[in-house]
């Protein structure tokens, strides 16, 4: 698993082993940001609930969020 754009492309990214953390795909992760960073402003706030190993949450800083609250209850 690796960050697909921005600032940090390449970056691997480690998911805790097990089935109690399923990570957002590469795939997934594309579609949601093709879809919706149109939209945003340039240094926008983005949030991940349920971060897991935090992918989106770090794609988002990739694409130039200023900040990122990553929750996982």
């Amino acid at each position: 698993m690796r960050i697909i754009a921005g600032k940090l492309k390449g970056r691997k990214l480690v998911a805790p082993k097990g089935e109690s953390v399923r990570p957002t795909s590469e795939k997934t992760r594309e579609a949601v940001f093709s879809m919706v960073l149109p939209y945003m402003p340039e240094d926008f706030v983005a949030a991940d609930a349920f971060c897991g190993c935090g992918s989106l949450g770090l794609e988002s800083i990739s694409r130039g969020a200023s900040k990122v609250y990553f929750s996982d209850i």
